[in-house]
């Protein structure tokens, strides 16, 4: 292949820079980057609001469901005697929420019993239960059963039906 000859530059003339002509590209260039400002800024708002919306909720869900006080409350109840850092404590809610999807909320209350907190281990300590364990109380806040270890979620699913329906 052939090269090309290069094309000569054209030279400027006199060299002389013009000053308008500097102030127009400075003032092109701070707009441009203005409207980029403000093009990130309109995609980042609502990722950044979606992301504080869903970990409120997220925070909201934790404090509701770390209330031991419900238990006895008028409803039955599910709690789990739950170590964040335990992967078995984490299978077991993972597979008691998908287990809990199929029943009405208004039935029931879910709770979590943290044992890394004060109230969740004394919670846990009266009833004499390890974590990876979920405690059945029925609508007076009487302890009616104990399922011991991560369960598959049909299993759970049984259980709490069973727990539901004689305990509402």
């Amino acid at each position: 292949m052939k090269r090309q000859p290069k094309k000569p530059r054209k030279k400027r003339s006199g060299g002389q820079v013009n000053p308008a002509l500097i102030a127009e590209k400075a003032r092109i260039e701070g707009r441009r980057r203005f409207l980029r400002f403000i093009r990130n800024g309109a995609i980042a708002l609502p990722v950044f609001a979606g992301v504080v919306f869903f970990s409120v909720q997220s925070v909201q869900a934790t404090i509701c469901e770390a209330d031991l006080t419900k238990v006895g409350q008028g409803k039955p109840s599910i709690v789990q005697i739950h170590d964040p850092q335990c992967s078995l404590c984490q299978t077991l809610q993972r597979q008691t929420r998908k287990a809990l999807k199929s029943f009405d909320s208004d039935d029931f209350t879910f709770l979590v019993a943290n044992i890394k907190t004060s109230d969740g281990s004394a919670f846990a300590a009266r009833y004499g239960v390890p974590h990876v364990t979920l405690l059945l109380f029925d609508a007076r806040g009487e302890m009616v059963q104990i399922v011991r270890g991560p369960s598959d979620t049909d299993s759970l699913r049984t259980i709490f039906e069973a727990h539901l329906e004689t305990y509402r």
